[in-house]
């Protein structure tokens, strides 16, 4: 058992990580709501098959009572529809503010239980059981919860910390290549902003095959640096902000493609590189930085450039939560490693575009 700590005063929660821990899950969720009466499983059309009957029985054989809510896997989910679907299984349910909510799945199904439980009588507690490589070292830790508008990408949400992360490793060997991928741009990220040596580690691993042989202290790196920005800043307005490497210009390109050709990784792994080439030219960040994220990107599978209009680009800054009146925070490099917060005019930004 690995296990980590997100102590934020009076939130605190551990986050578990050990192959088999699903078949644990309703111990481990009682250890920590030991008055809770139900559960409501969120789930997905993907994850549902595979796991659910697993987190039910042991959620059973722990004094559980359960409910599975299932929605259609994919981001089109994380909307307001579901959310109100999501609301009504709990009063269906009979939820009350001593139960919980336990997201079973990617960021898709964690982001829609967490704020519908952030939401639903005011607030009933959570636990996260990630499925994907993404959810697990990324979304599934630090408490923001959203759905998407229209508008864009997680436009309406909160924060609001989960009582328990349960990370089974095992549950990755089911997933597609191009969902591990996907997960991978998020745990580049983190060797980006943080890590240098953790960045040469994982070009050491060359492919998925070398990242799964040392997944559990991968997962412990990444999320050991998502609690300490977290517990910094657990409401984004500083220090946090640099784990949006990538994403302000990622989010243009997942809006510019409605969220259909481009997966969440692929967007931000082209939005580093991106951002990358806009440091370098700024004189900001160590020339060849970009060439090197580049170069992990594509052994990855992951694309290293988007194609995107000046009108998305435009609506992505505008639309962007770190922004403040005409100015952006984007997020540079130095070098790899270390993480360049930078304040810009958005216009400024926009021109360099």
């Amino acid at each position: 058992m690995r296990k980590l700590t997100v102590e934020l005063p009076g939130r605190a929660y551990d986050i578990l990580i050990q192959p088999g821990l699903l078949a644990e899950a309703g111990a481990r969720c009682r250890a920590v709501l030991p008055r809770a009466a139900r559960a409501l499983v969120v789930t997905d059309s993907n994850v549902a098959p595979l796991y659910a009957a697993t987190v039910l029985e042991s959620l059973a054989a722990a004094g559980w009572q359960t409910r599975l809510f299932t929605i259609p896997a994919g981001e089109p989910s994380k909307c307001a529809r579901q959310l109100e679907a999501v609301w009504d299984a709990c009063m269906e349910f009979g939820l009350t503010r001593s139960d919980a909510v336990i997201a079973l799945g990617g960021g898709v199904v964690g982001d829609l239980a967490g704020f519908a439980a952030a939401t639903i009588l005011r607030g009933v507690a959570y636990i996260q059981i990630p499925t994907t490589l993404l959810a697990q070292v990324d979304s599934s830790v630090g408490g923001k919860v959203a759905i998407d508008l229209a508008a864009g990408k997680n436009l309406a949400g909160a924060f609001w910390q989960p009582r328990l992360v349960l990370m089974d490793p095992e549950v990755l060997s089911t997933l597609s290549d191009e969902t591990f991928s996907d997960g991978m741009a998020e745990v580049i990220k983190y060797g980006c902003i943080f890590d240098r040596a953790f960045f040469d580690r994982l070009a050491a691993c060359a492919d998925r095959a070398g990242v799964m042989a040392e997944i559990e202290d991968v997962l412990v790196t990444c999320c050991s640096c998502k609690a300490r920005v977290v517990c910094a800043d657990e409401r984004d307005t500083g220090a946090r902000m640099v784990l949006n490497f990538g994403h302000t210009l990622g989010h243009a390109y997942e809006r510019a493609y409605h969220y259909e050709t481009y997966t969440h990784g692929q967007a931000v792994a082209a939005g580093m590189c991106l951002a990358a080439r806009l440091g370098e030219q700024l004189g900001l960040t160590e020339p060849g930085t970009a060439d090197q994220i580049a170069a992990l990107c594509t052994a990855f599978h992951l694309p290293v450039a988007i194609a995107c209009s000046r009108e998305d680009y435009a609506l992505a800054v505008g639309l962007d939560k770190k922004g403040t009146g005409e100015e952006i925070t984007v997020i540079f490099l130095c070098a790899l490693g270390e993480a360049l917060p930078t304040k810009m005019d958005k216009r400024e930004l926009l021109k360099l575009l």
